[in-house]
């Protein structure tokens, strides 16, 4: 009898720090973060095929999402899938995609995180030389990999309210493992 106790109470006390840790895994994974695999060359040469990401999605609950930063958001077409791009222009300003540059408001966007070369072709959305107003509540987003990214200039302006999260780090593979540096706001 003494023994059959001592079992019972072994395994409630394994169902219990189960419990607990399934609790506190659903709570950081619904409020907190989420993992997000890169995929597809979207975003070379900054982020690699089959990364994987953290991506925080708390810090958008008490800020506003800065230009430059990584975001993970539900794709236009297909609410099941996310995508990971770069915020370009913020609600209220104008962008225009002109001879392969970017312009927010008129002036040059610099993009200190893409090589200095790269032409940035226009699309089906944005094409070159129209100027659009990014509507409130929403963002222009590009992925890194101009040449070979589905993002605002195809499907136009993103919601907010899409916006699953910021990319904070990549953690695989583990030879990849850093943190996704910050772009202040320009």
């Amino acid at each position: 009898m003494n023994i059959a106790r001592h079992i019972l109470s072994f395994l409630l006390d394994i169902v219990e720090t189960v419990v607990v840790a399934a609790s506190i895994f659903v709570i950081v994974y619904l409020f907190l973060v989420q993992p997000h695999q890169v995929i597809g060359d979207s975003m070379l040469p900054n982020f690699h095929n089959k990364e994987y990401i953290l991506t925080d999605k708390i810090s958008y609950r008490f800020k506003q999402p800065q230009r430059g930063d990584i975001v993970v958001f539900q794709s236009p077409e297909d609410k099941e899938k996310d995508f990971i791009k770069r915020l370009i222009a913020m609600p209220g300003e104008t962008i225009e995609v002109s001879e392969g540059k970017v312009y927010i408001d008129a002036k040059l966007l610099p993009e200190e995180y893409l090589d200095p070369d790269l032409q940035t072709p226009n699309g089906r959305f944005l094409t070159e030389g129209q100027i659009f107003v990014v509507p409130p509540g929403s963002y222009m987003v590009f992925g890194d990999n101009r040449l070979n990214s589905s993002d605002s200039r195809s499907f136009g302006s993103i919601p907010a309210a899409d916006i699953v999260g910021k990319a904070l780090l990549v953690y695989w593979p583990p030879k990849n493992f850093r943190l996704v540096p910050g772009v202040e706001n320009r």
